[in-house]
């Protein structure tokens, strides 16, 4: 077997999460297909390149040998791809290549956009890893990227990115059954929340170690269901589950969205862009025009919209 740029990148890949199933997990690859490649790897270079301990995978001596000259490679590699997939934009025409995480601002800004680069051929590409979008961003795969920080699990941002903070701390509000108790008042206590079977997306960054935190922060152990947030909303409407939920959701008839005392769940809104984007003057407008189009879903729900009064934000100038 002759080694590919793809197996340093799975070396690097696993060096840096120390963890066949976080790397496998970065790479967009399964676990078991993952150690097959290592395996095989290993063979080609006829040594061991990771010892595998019960907390994970380290470097042996060799090891670190190879990766030494793994990582330049890897990082010329990228940076052939990303300055000749920018050359080809530029020949080919005015783009804009948009990444983002799930938001009701999504329609207003794509709006915009269009409206103020009339002729620019834009483009929208949806992930539920921050993580994914930032490396989709740095390896030239697009031009701005509009993700969400899970406070107190900080993303791992690839070298050299340029970031607009849009919203600072956006609470998470709850979802829940209309006929839930705890949808009787307008703010919902935690603790009155610990009973409930609670549902999170592991494949969001952040989001499943943030909300143990917060709830182990409040002494509670509840239930917690592993799953996607469409399913969520069917079990939601069923009494099975309560979920965290952005404060831009709903309203829905069968569905209450309340926030929590507190707000012990929040997230930080952020624009990423690659350095050179604001030379063509399209990450500053992508930043304008998403912050209108956030303020208005964001005034347009009225939970959320009593919430940013409440707080004096200055989103509720606007109102």
């Amino acid at each position: 077997m002759e080694l590919e740029v793809r197996h340093l990148r799975a070396l690097c890949a696993i060096a840096d999460t120390g963890s066949l199933h976080k790397a496998a997990r970065l790479l967009g690859v399964s676990q078991p297909s993952l150690t097959t490649q290592l395996r095989r790897i290993e063979h080609a270079l006829g040594a061991e390149l990771f010892a595998r301990e019960r907390t994970g995978c380290r470097p042996t001596p060799l090891g670190h040998a190879v990766l030494s000259r793994a990582r330049p490679l890897v990082a010329q590699m990228s940076l052939l791809v990303t300055e000749t997939r920018a050359a080809a934009a530029r020949a080919d025409g005015a783009r804009l290549r948009v990444g983002s995480t799930a938001s009701r601002a999504l329609a207003g800004w794509l709006r915009r956009l269009r409206d103020r680069l009339p002729g620019t051929d834009i483009t929208l590409h949806m992930d539920v890893s921050a993580g994914a979008l930032l490396r989709a961003l740095a390896a030239g795969r697009l031009d701005v990227a509009f993700v969400h920080e899970v406070e107190g699990c900080p993303l791992r941002v690839p070298d050299g990115l340029e970031r607009r903070v849009l919203v600072e701390r956006e609470p998470q509000f709850i979802s829940m059954a209309r006929d839930h108790p705890a949808a009787a008042a307008p703010v919902v206590e935690l603790t009155d929340l610990a009973g409930d079977r609670w549902m999170v997306d592991p494949t969001v960054d952040g989001e499943w170690d943030g909300l143990r935190r917060v709830l182990g922060e409040a002494g509670i152990d509840p239930p917690v269901l592993h799953g996607d947030y469409h399913t969520a909303a069917s079990l939601i409407v069923a009494g099975e589950v309560v979920a965290p939920c952005q404060p831009t959701s709903g309203p829905r008839d069968d569905m209450a969205i309340r926030p929590l005392r507190g707000d012990p769940l929040a997230v930080r809104l952020l624009l990423y862009s690659r350095p050179g984007t604001d030379d063509a003057g399209r990450a500053g407008p992508a930043y304008e025009d998403l912050a209108a189009a956030y303020r208005e879903v964001a005034l347009r729900t009225s939970a959320y919209r009593q919430w940013l009064l409440r707080h004096g934000s200055p989103l509720a100038q606007a109102a």
